[in-house]
């Protein structure tokens, strides 16, 4: 059967259909070349101008996957850096972002069977930045390093104005604890001649008005009342009697 002719429904309806992603195991990487089901794959690899290729790439193979492997990272980077910066992504979901473009080069043709094999690869050479998700188990998180001459140069200049900063902050808590420590150390000061100046103060009876004096007076015993008045008495008769003249 023939091909469609150009401008004819059926050939609009394939253009249309060959928009869109196809399965991953029609592809031929090696003739950049995207079969829509399992016959049309077998077809194409039964051709002449696939077997040409198969042939040249068969001097030597591992060349073709070192150049395969090399732009699949390339591109892989040049879209993470582009898309995303430096803010973590899930590695998965850019994937997905990475072969929406039909015309990518499909990782069964590089040297990595994984993508958590490629992932970690890079965050191994220092590309990327990969984390656990902590939002699903076994997944991971990426983001771009940046390490181009001026981001290195920013990140010095960040990092000396932090270390300034922090040299600014630290003067500032030791200044604060030496005024602290000063200040208990005058305040102990004060308190101490304060109590010294109340030790050398007179001191003045104080009594409480509310309460009342009493006093009390003792009687003297009988006995002794007796003996007073026998001696007052004989105190007054011998002043009475008068003297005699010789």
């Amino acid at each position: 059967m023939g091909r469609a002719e150009v401008g004819t429904p059926k050939y609009i309806a394939n253009k249309m259909k060959a928009k869109g992603l196809q399965r991953l195991r029609w592809y031929c990487q090696v003739c950049e070349k995207q079969c829509r089901d399992e016959n049309g794959f077998r077809c194409h690899t039964q051709s002449e101008s696939h077997v040409r290729q198969m042939l040249i790439i068969g001097e030597n193979p591992q060349k073709k996957i070192a150049e395969f492997s090399q732009q699949f990272k390339s591109d892989f980077v040049s879209l993470l850096r582009s898309s995303h910066g430096e803010k973590p992504v899930n590695f998965n979901r850019f994937y997905q972002e990475y072969i929406s473009d039909k015309n990518h080069v499909h990782m069964n043709a590089t040297k990595w069977a994984t993508l958590s094999e490629f992932v970690n690869y890079l965050g191994s050479e220092g590309v990327i930045k990969v984390e656990d998700d902590p939002q699903k188990q076994g997944a991971f998180m990426i983001s771009w390093i940046d390490n181009s001459p001026d981001a290195l140069k920013r990140k010095q200049v960040a990092a000396r104005r932090d270390n300034l900063e922090q040299n600014d902050l630290d003067h500032d808590q030791r200044l604060l604890s030496l005024q602290i420590k000063k200040a208990n150390f005058e305040m102990k000061q004060d308190q101490q001649q304060d109590r010294q100046q109340e030790q050398n103060q007179p001191r003045q009876l104080q009594r409480n008005t509310d309460e009342k004096i009493k006093l009390s007076f003792t009687s003297l015993s009988k006995p002794l009342t007796g003996g007073i008045k026998k001696s007052v008495l004989s105190a007054s008769a011998s002043r009475s009697k008068p003297l005699k003249l010789k």
